[in-house]
């Protein structure tokens, strides 16, 4: 393979995770635990978008539970992000790992 082509080749695979990367920080990430009573939305920038709370759990005395399940609610949508990511890059990498992405 020559010299240019593998440039071309490496410059559309940096072009194609720009835009892959792009629309995954539009795609929206959902977990609700509890049975729907703490639910977190992030984007795919890792950013939390809201954070729903049942007024049924704010009206009681459980600030301990509130907070426990804010932070399973919590991690499970940035684990939802997190994996999406990386196996989005992984199919325009070909499975590589490339330092920085």
């Amino acid at each position: 393979m020559d010299l240019n082509a593998l440039m071309k080749q490496a410059q559309k695979m940096q072009k194609d995770m720009a835009k892959q990367e792009n629309e995954l920080k539009e795609k929206q990430y959902v977990s609700s635990v509890g049975g729907g009573v703490v639910e977190i939305t992030m984007n795919g920038a890792f950013e939390v978008v809201s954070v729903f709370i049942k007024d049924e759990v704010l009206d009681q005395d459980n600030q301990g539970m509130i907070e426990e399940l804010v932070q399973m609610a919590m991690n499970d949508v940035l684990k939802q992000a997190t994996e999406e990511k990386e196996a989005a890059m992984a199919s325009l990498t070909g499975g590589m790992k490339i330092p920085g992405m």
